[in-house]
């Protein structure tokens, strides 16, 4: 009898799918991952550059207004501006609270100003 050497048995395959089936399950994990990643620095961006214009704003310190959004380019990210006692003589210390996702995230940023 002759036997054919052409082609692959089926364990071989088996092998090769179950092999194939790992490495694609984790690339499609990690790529998930980084997405997550991505979006959430994108959020965290966002949020720092919106806190830094608002501090810059030259009327902010002097408003009544102690918390707002940034609606309507930014609705669903809020801030909030809290005013205490500076460490330094004759200087006051403005904390400014951005909270997004319902404020499970949130960022704080502190300034200073002359009393």
């Amino acid at each position: 009898m002759r036997r054919s050497n052409r082609g692959f048995t089926l364990l071989e395959v088996l092998i090769a799918l179950a092999i194939l089936a790992g490495a694609v399950t984790t690339l499609v994990v990690t790529f998930n991952h980084h997405l997550s990643l991505v979006l959430r620095n994108r959020e965290t961006t966002a949020a720092l550059l919106l806190g830094r214009a608002k501090l810059e704003d030259p009327g902010f310190i002097t408003s009544q207004a102690s918390e707002g959004t940034f609606a309507p380019e930014f609705p669903a990210m809020s801030w909030k501006r809290e005013q205490t006692e500076s460490s330094f003589p004759g200087m006051k210390r403005y904390l400014l609270t951005i909270s997004w996702q319902s404020g499970r995230e949130a960022l704080t940023l502190v300034s200073y100003d002359r009393k």
